[in-house]
């Protein structure tokens, strides 16, 4: 006799059984084939089995544990539940029952249950590796990052060789990290008239409970001269789905503004979009004021956002804008990126601007560049490499265009 016929002869019987509502038959047999069912597509089929078989043998722990795992893969968790707090309740030194409970209200998004459960499990089984490792995550999901490596440290204390906490360790550690520090360098090589151009970027930023914060400190060689300029990012959070970006920096050089300031809102909306809306000020020998919008949108693991520049001018209103696209790997560390655009804009130190803003601004552009970005096994450092091309118009030549080639290398460390 074959497996399937044996299935189908099974799946007859379920359904004259289901009409007297009172399992007969060997529970045994009945439950090897309802295992069959549920790791065959057949889930509903097995869940009405293994219901039936329960209602002759209700003790029957095995059978009842699995029937609340096939109810927590399909996310009906408060079914689940059920069926794993019946079981705890008669046996509670069932070990894979209450890794299975756990998990299920880690699943269900129920990290305060699960943080309960896993208390109430340590009672039955102290140092148990898989339940502190659960501990561990609910306390991650209550937003306990502190607790949650104290755990897993002491975890590795007794389990030194539990491969899922080292990993989950660095990740902690990682997160938990609220410094960073930077290095960047680019250059821009031109087919005519100029030498290449050299930037380099020096940053320190740390995250705090009402926002990151970032100084940089900004180098850049052009014209056979030197320049150097000082900046605060800030980051601060307003409310759920509301923060800003404030900017303020300070130069006494003519490769940089006097002074650059800046803020933007920026709004979570739904269906997974983003906007914002600012503006940007920069002071030569008379002040340019940008103003400044962009749209985002996460889709899966891509994100695609919009920016536009616009500037007021005595000849006019300058326009420019930029399409992005970024391809997120395993975190926000790891992506590749491309992007492209069309018109200038100020906030790019390519020119000296004293006294030639109103031209400059108007100037025609067209640009495109890559990007790949990735970072260490344990996240601490990152790496990042871009390059592009800009097809420029000369300001002291207009209608005459050269292309600029540009490069850059960056790294950041993150640490506690």
């Amino acid at each position: 006799m074959s497996k399937y016929y044996f299935i189908l002869l099974f799946l007859v019987s379920v359904c004259t059984l289901g009409q007297q509502k009172v399992f007969n038959g060997d529970p045994d047999k009945a439950f090897e084939t309802a295992r069959e069912l549920a790791f065959n597509k057949q889930r509903k089929q097995a869940q009405d089995s293994l219901v039936l078989i329960l209602t002759k043998y209700p003790n029957y722990h095995d059978i009842r544990a699995f029937l609340g795992s096939t109810y927590s893969w399909d996310g009906d968790h408060k079914k689940a539940k059920k069926e794993f707090a019946y079981i705890l309740k008669n046996d509670p030194d069932r070990l894979n029952t209450w890794e299975a409970a756990i998990k299920n209200e880690l699943w269900g998004d129920a990290p305060f249950s699960a943080l309960k459960m896993t208390k109430k499990a340590l009672e039955h089984f102290p140092n148990n590796a898989e339940i502190l490792y659960l501990l561990a995550k609910a306390e991650d999901d209550t937003n306990n990052k502190e607790d949650a490596l104290k755990t897993i440290e002491s975890l590795l204390e007794m389990h030194p060789n539990h491969e899922k906490a080292k990993g989950y360790k660095s990740s902690l550690i990682v997160e938990l990290s609220q410094n960073v520090i930077g290095l960047s360098s680019s250059v821009d090589v031109y087919s005519e008239v100029f030498d290449p151009m050299q930037f380099y970027l020096l940053k320190y930023a740390r995250k705090t409970k009402y926002g990151s914060i970032h100084g940089k400190f900004n180098f850049s060689r052009r014209f056979e001269s030197n320049g150097a300029q000082f900046e605060v990012d800030m980051y601060p959070k307003i409310i759920k789905g509301l923060y800003a970006y404030v900017n303020f920096g300070m130069s006494n050089s003519s490769l940089y503004p006097d002074i650059r300031y800046g803020a933007e809102l920026y709004k979570s909306l739904p269906k997974s979009f983003e906007a914002s809306l600012g503006f940007r000020g920069l002071k030569y020998s008379s002040t340019t004021t940008i103003y400044t919008g962009s749209i985002g949108w996460y889709t899966g693991n891509s994100y695609w956002s919009f920016r536009t520049y616009v500037t007021p001018g005595d000849d006019g209103v300058s326009k420019s804008g930029t399409l992005s696209y970024r391809k997120y790997r395993s975190d926000a560390d790891n992506y590749f990126s491309v992007a492209a655009g069309m018109g200038f804009s100020p906030e790019i130190y390519r020119f000296e601007f004293e006294g030639n803003e109103n031209s400059i601004i108007n100037l025609k552009s067209q640009k495109i560049n890559l990007g790949y970005y990735f970072s260490s096994a344990n996240n601490k450092n990152s790496w990042g490499f871009k390059s592009g091309v800009s097809h420029q118009e000369l300001s002291f030549r207009p209608g005459t265009y050269l292309w600029i080639y540009s490069f850059s290398l960056s790294w950041q460390a993150k640490f506690r």
